[in-house]
C-alpha cells in the first residue's frame, strides 16, 4: 500500500482505536475521580517520574513522555508540585533547566490510585480480549511507536 492511500479496513481500525481509547480513558478517569484518586493525567506524569532513574526527569524528557504539550505539563507539573506529590530541582549544571522528582506523597498517591487503575484496565480492556489479541495489539502498536522514531524522508 502507498503511505497516501488509505483503505476502508485501515480507515476503520482508526476509528475504532481513536474510539475505544477515549472511552477506555473517560471511564478510567472517571472512576479514579469517584474513587477520589488522582486524575489519570496525574497518574500519568507520576508513574514516568517513577518508574525513571532515580526517579526523576528533566522537564522536556517528561514532557516527551507523556502524552499532553508542553504548556498542558507545565500547568500540571505546578498543580503537583503545590500538592506535594512532585518536586522541581534545578539542574547544577543549567540553571535554565529542571528535573521534576516524585516525592514520597506522589509515590503514595500512586499506590493509592493503581487498584483502581488496574481495575479499570481489566474492566474497560483487557476482559475484551485473549492473549493471542492482547500480544497483537501490542506488536501492530509497537511497530507504529518505533516508525515513530525514525526519520521521516518524505519519499513515496
Amino acid at each position: 500500500m502507498k503511505k497516501e492511500q488509505l483503505s476502508e479496513q485501515h480507515l476503520a481500525a482508526w476509528r475504532a482505536f481513536l474510539k475505544a481509547h477515549a472511552l477506555a480513558i473517560r471511564h478510567i478517569d472517571d472512576e479514579l475521580t469517584a474513587a477520589r484518586r488522582l486524575p489519570l493525567s496525574s497518574y500519568d506524569v507520576l508513574i514516568e517520574l517513577y518508574e525513571a532513574p532515580e526517579r526523576r526527569l528533566r522537564m522536556y524528557e517528561l514532557a516527551d513522555r507523556v502524552v499532553l504539550s508542553r504548556s498542558g505539563l507545565t500547568r500540571l507539573v505546578d498543580r503537583l508540585e503545590r500538592e506535594g506529590l512532585l518536586e522541581r530541582d534545578r539542574c547544577g549544571t543549567d540553571r535554565r533547566g529542571a528535573y521534576a522528582v516524585i516525592t514520597q506523597q506522589g509515590i503514595a498517591a500512586l499506590r493509592q490510585a493503581w487498584p483502581v487503575y488496574a481495575r479499570g484496565i481489566v474492566h474497560h480492556f483487557a476482559q475484551w480480549l485473549s492473549e493471542e489479541e492482547a500480544q497483537l495489539i501490542e506488536s501492530a502498536f509497537e511497530k507504529i511507536i518505533q516508525a515513530s522514531h525514525q526519520p521521516q524522508t518524505g519519499e513515496e
